[in-house]
């Protein structure tokens, strides 16, 4: 009853909208500009006006111009609203004199108020159009694209992110569980958005997600209808894999569902580029795993097989290596497509490239004191645990070209995730299983040869 309340006064909304927008046109306001001044007009507007009804017919003819404009009334328009849509100076500066003068619960509220921009109400009343969530978050995809920097557009999108972390936060979002009786326009998303491991066709996916030992989920948004924020593929085995090709493979024989004794969390791909920066993958990861738990109470182990799309990127460009001069002119033919046809030569490289991907994880960082790899801090700051490295794990082009092959389990324990996230956020400290640690312990005879080389 309640949804089909919330559908009606949705399509009634909507006819609202839409028979206000046309005496909008009739009355020539429609020629307010196809360019980003016409839009910022309509914004002011949007702003100025009180009623509800015609704040929303403006509200989504916002939004309709806004889909006309090409890159550069983007920026200008992006522009406008960095610069000319922020706190309201003289109310401000009036909340600040009150606070200086008698400090109080009141006047802080009101220097809180007066400090927000305009621009966070305005992004307010253009969600309230029928739409309107959707087209903002494609709003925020066009504005990642064009900061490049800019602070003023970063002070922007700061204020989006703000508003649509708010809108998207745990308590709105839906776990649904996708298989093969999912609607076909959901399946279809889930095969452009794969992120991970390309699904090349639909029996490819249904290999994934109908097999008995297979699972995908995936998180939902009421404002957005069928459309998937971020989904995660599941494989139940016996063991912990170390190779991604086996869990794909077309032929390989289903797991008996009373044999599993591992979840293995192998892709998980966000889909909307402007929510990026807002973070539903700790959320999805943990509500999986008590899912999984609940109808498999035998499970044993969950864990990830991840990539490491940054290793070889540091390997080519960092400036130290903790390498021998022969070792390094080895790591050179990692450059060459066909190295791993050489078995001499893969069983040359192996204990330099674990040795590294070790160093890479446990040691090597940025500038600014960060893990290197996006795909490490996600999981680490997660609460799991680097459990082991994986020689020769994914060995695609894409693998290959971008990780030597390399590939990591990442183990969730429950008991562990809240120590293990309070010391990668608080020390930076990564919890590492032995396994992984021991392939740093030959590092001093390393850098003696360096030294001596």
């Amino acid at each position: 009853m309640a949804n089909r309340n919330n559908a009606f006064f949705s399509d009634l909304l909507a006819s609202i909208s839409e028979r206000g927008r046309t005496l909008l046109r009739r009355a020539g306001s429609s020629d307010a500009g196809q360019d980003a001044s016409g839009l910022i007009e309509l914004c002011e507007a949007l702003l100025s006006g009180r009623g509800e009804a015609s704040g929303t017919v403006i509200a989504r003819e916002v939004l309709d111009r806004y889909q006309d404009l090409d890159k550069a009334s983007q920026i200008s328009f992006f522009e406008s609203l960095a610069r000319n849509f922020g706190p309201d100076r003289e109310r401000l500066s009036k909340a600040i004199e009150s606070w200086r003068a008698q400090p109080n619960d009141t006047d802080a509220s009101d220097l809180h108020f007066a400090s927000e921009p305009r621009r966070q109400e305005l992004i307010r009343r253009l969600n309230r159009a029928p739409g309107g969530t959707s087209d903002l978050v494609a709003m925020r995809a066009d504005l990642l694209d064009l900061l490049n920097g800019d602070k003023e557009l970063a002070a922007l999108d700061r204020d989006v992110v703000h508003l649509l972390a708010s809108w998207f936060n745990r308590g709105f979002l839906v776990l649904r569980r996708i298989d093969w009786s999912t609607p076909a326009n959901i399946l279809e998303k889930i095969i452009r958005y794969e992120a991970v491991h390309e699904i090349r066709d639909w029996n490819d996916l249904r290999r994934r997600i109908d097999p008995v030992d297979r699972r995908c989920y995936a998180f939902f948004h009421p404002a957005l209808v069928d459309e998937p924020l971020i989904f995660v593929e599941v494989a139940l085995t016996e063991s912990i894999p170390g190779a991604i090709a086996p869990l794909l493979a077309a032929d390989r024989e289903p797991v008996p569902i009373e044999d599993a004794r591992t979840a293995v969390f192998y892709s998980i791909s966000n889909t909307q580029r402007g929510l990026g920066g807002i973070s539903f993958g700790n959320f999805l990861i943990k509500q999986v795993v008590e899912e999984l738990r609940r109808e498999l109470p035998k499970l044993e182990n969950f864990v990830t097989l991840s990539p490491v799309p940054g290793f070889m990127h540091w390997v080519k460009h960092s400036h130290y290596l903790p390498v021998t001069g022969e070792e390094r002119t080895l790591l050179e033919h990692l450059d060459k497509p066909d190295w791993l046809e050489n078995a001499e030569l893969a069983d040359e490289l192996h204990p330099i490239v674990e040795h590294l991907a070790a160093y890479y994880f446990l040691k090597a960082r940025t500038p600014k004191g960060r893990l290197i790899d996006s795909v490490a801090r996600f999981h680490l700051g997660n609460g799991a645990r680097l459990e082991r490295i994986n020689w020769l794990g994914d060995v695609s082009p894409k693998g290959l070209r971008e990780s030597a092959g390399i590939m990591v389990n990442y183990l969730y324990r429950l008991e562990d995730i809240e120590k293990n996230h309070e010391a990668y956020a608080n020390q930076g400290t990564v919890a590492a299983s032995s396994a992984v640690r021991k392939l740093l312990k030959n590092e001093s005879r390393r850098l003696l040869d360096m030294r001596l080389g």
